[in-house]
């Protein structure tokens, strides 16, 4: 299927949304089967938030145009060019090569361009991807554009960005820092945040209502008994 001016030929939106968009619209408008466009980006969410999306689907890239200084905003490629220059200036992208990134976990309120990072020191570090940031800055407006003239407004986004498929999410772990050998992997239930030994799905009561949680492995400290 040839689509232009969509986000499936932008080259600044990782793969995983030219896919997801292509896939959907090969659904509406080839097969005439709406709900298993749904389907399938519901799916495509819930394998983002757990951790099952390939990091090749989640890379970012931008031309590196201009010096550090000529930009009149920080930008998250060339901050990402700068770190790699420091660490290793052989191998630095240089003026006029296209910077790969995906943006990676941090503290809450960190700038996304102090989140990019290159995909093979991800890989080589363990450093957790912000699943979250994709689904908000990646995937949500294209998605709402394809479905709101079908589903309509309000239901497009309740049906897409809210339910079962986006509750569970897996939390992984960074390898870099201290801290990180004075932890070990624990199961615990996504509404009280408590250790459980078993690795199954569980019934847990909370504010008065009983929700069925799935665990996933969290990081935990090491009690000193």
């Amino acid at each position: 299927m040839d689509c232009k001016g969509i986000e499936t030929v932008r080259r600044d939106n990782s793969p995983l949304v030219a896919n997801l968009i292509n896939t959907c619209l090969q659904f509406i408008l080839i097969d005439r089967d709406p709900d298993g466009a749904v389907a399938h980006a519901k799916e495509t969410i819930s394998d983002l938030l757990c951790n099952r999306v390939d990091i090749s689907q989640l890379v970012i890239t931008k031309e590196l145009t201009k010096t550090d200084d000529e930009y009149s905003a920080k930008q998250a490629h060339v901050e990402l060019a700068n770190r790699m220059k420091k660490r290793d200036a052989g191998s630095a992208p240089q003026l006029g090569d296209r910077v790969p990134y995906v943006i990676i976990a941090a503290p809450k309120k960190t700038a996304a361009y102090l989140k990019s990072e290159d995909p093979i020191y991800v890989l080589e570090n363990n450093i957790p991807i912000d699943t979250q940031y994709y689904l908000e800055n990646q995937l949500t407006k294209p998605l709402l554009r394809i479905f709101e003239p079908i589903l309509g407004e309000k239901k497009a986004e309740s049906v897409l960005l809210h339910g079962d498929h986006t509750r569970t999410k897996t939390v992984l772990t960074s390898k870099l820092g201290g801290l990180a050998g004075f932890t070990k992997k624990r199961n615990i239930c996504l509404g009280c945040k408590t250790p459980v030994e078993k690795e199954s799905k569980r019934i847990y009561f909370h504010s008065g209502r009983l929700y069925t949680v799935a665990l996933v492995p969290f990081n935990i400290p090491l009690s000193d008994g």
